[in-house]
């Protein structure tokens, strides 16, 4: 088997491998599916000393992002399917580990233990490789490149993960050439196919005035819907989860803190046939009108909407629950609906606090995993952000949605210009990457559970 990092004296291997904890990681990744995804994530095959732990977590990575549940029978089925097992020998090491119990609790010690040995060793060869070159100097090296070339690799050392990337000059050079030359053809596209309307950036909003302003919503962004209780806030979810999974087919997770699975499936049902929702509750149905709600779940069915209904949801599980859906089914968005209704993380903090660090973990969520995170939070009557005015700041853009208030229905002569009398809007309230202060007039079906683009009158 192949020998892939450095090989230690005797005398070292205790200062710099801990097969115990290599092992304790494995096991518990086999046992508890928390730990499997914080071993995952926190780890590589380059942080186990010794080959057979690297070749069983890649294997137990592999059946993880497959969705399959990894197991000893899982693990060994798949190892001899490969031919990397090397007969009983190695079957029996398997069954070790496996037959291991430990503490989910303690995963997290367990995984840190393996980072720092990992770490430890890449300073070892690292020290390897200064005595050979001091001792062996390169042409025209002198003690100053000696020591910059040290603090260069200690720096990377110490103040960066392993996969973290510095921009070298020429690295940043290279990377303005490929987006300038790519946003240049970009352009040319634009006026020459698309007739100077911009395409999407990213995935649809649902709205194709809010597409205009935004580009659609992008891969690291952070969005925050706000809206009072009542006002629609998870049916302008569902509707954006309609347009970008359902008819999109791009996968997204949903997770829901106030309604039962019965109660997120049955809106879907008038989201889907435009049926009113009470009518559905009830069964209140023709033949006709049965068979179009049981057709749109079969268009749900080949969707990518994934829902988890989550009455005890914190930050810690939202992370957790995300990561595994977008290791095993590469979602791109993630909807929290809503924010107001997390436990707390400390109860020593205010509620402002609170809402606050919720807000800034989606935002770090959004840009680590490099998907949408959309956070649904509560709007005070005055309209203003209930809680945490400051949450604004951590996000990319920010949406109010509110019904228009009959006065300015009567009154305002420019909503007079649309088909029908819009009876709501959004008002987006920051857009980085765009306008903001704007106002899109909309309609919303409260019965039917269902929102479009208002139309203005053909002139």
């Amino acid at each position: 088997m192949e020998q892939t990092t450095i090989p230690l004296e005797n005398s070292q291997e205790e200062i710099l491998f801990d097969s115990e904890s290599e092992q304790h990681v494995l096991a518990a990744m086999l046992d508890n599916e928390e730990a499997c995804i914080e071993a995952y994530t926190r780890l590589s095959k380059n942080d186990f000393y010794l080959p057979f732990h690297a070749l069983l977590f890649n294997l137990i990575s592999s059946l993880y992002e497959r969705d399959i549940t990894p197991s000893f029978v899982e693990l060994l089925k798949e190892g001899r399917l490969l031919g990397l097992f090397e007969g009983q020998n190695d079957a029996e090491k398997l069954q070790y580990i496996a037959e291991q119990i430990i503490d989910d609790q303690n995963i997290l010690y367990w995984i840190k233990n393996v980072q720092d040995k990992s770490k430890l060793r890449r300073l070892h060869k690292f020290l390897r490789v200064l005595e050979q070159r001091i001792r062996h100097p390169q042409e025209q090296e002198n003690v100053d490149d000696l020591l910059l070339f040290a603090e260069e690799e200690l720096t990377n050392m110490t103040a960066l993960d392993p996969g973290d990337l510095v921009d070298t000059p020429q690295s940043i050079a290279d990377l303005g050439y490929k987006e300038v030359e790519r946003r240049f053809m970009r352009f040319k596209e634009i006026q020459q196919v698309h007739k100077g309307v911009l395409p999407l950036d990213g995935l649809p909003t649902g709205f194709d005035t809010l597409n205009k302003l935004t580009l659609g919503f992008k891969p690291g962004d952070l969005i925050i819907l706000g809206a009072q209780t009542g006002h629609g806030k998870t049916a302008f979810a569902l509707h954006m989860a309609n347009e970008i999974a359902v008819k999109e087919h791009k996968p997204i997770l949903y997770l829901n803190t106030e309604m039962s699975r019965e109660q997120i499936a049955l809106r879907w049902g008038s989201i889907l046939t435009g049926i009113e929702h009470e009518r559905i509750r009830s069964g209140e149905m023709s033949d006709a009108e049965l068979s179009q709600v049981l057709n749109g779940y079969s268009r749900l069915s080949e969707s990518g909407f994934y829902s988890f209904p989550c009455p005890n949801l914190t930050p810690e599980k939202t992370i957790s629950i995300t990561r595994k859906y977008r290791t095993q089914k590469q979602i791109e968005m993630l909807i929290v609906d809503y924010v107001g209704r997390m436990d707390k993380m400390d109860p020593r903090l205010q509620e402002w606090q609170m809402l606050e660090q919720i807000v800034k973990t989606q935002k770090i969520l959004a840009q680590n995993l490099k998907i949408v995170v959309m956070c649904l939070v509560q709007l005070n009557p005055d309209g203003t952000l209930q809680g945490a005015k400051r949450m604004k700041n951590e996000c990319d853009l920010m949406l109010k949605l509110a019904p228009i208030p009959p006065q300015e229905l009567e009154e305002n002569e420019y909503l007079k210009k649309y088909e029908v009398i819009p009876n709501y809007s959004i008002f987006i309230e920051k857009n980085r990457d765009g306008k903001s202060g704007i106002s899109l007039p909309i309609m919303f079906d409260l019965e039917k559970q269902i929102m479009w683009d208002a139309k203005r009158v053909s002139i």
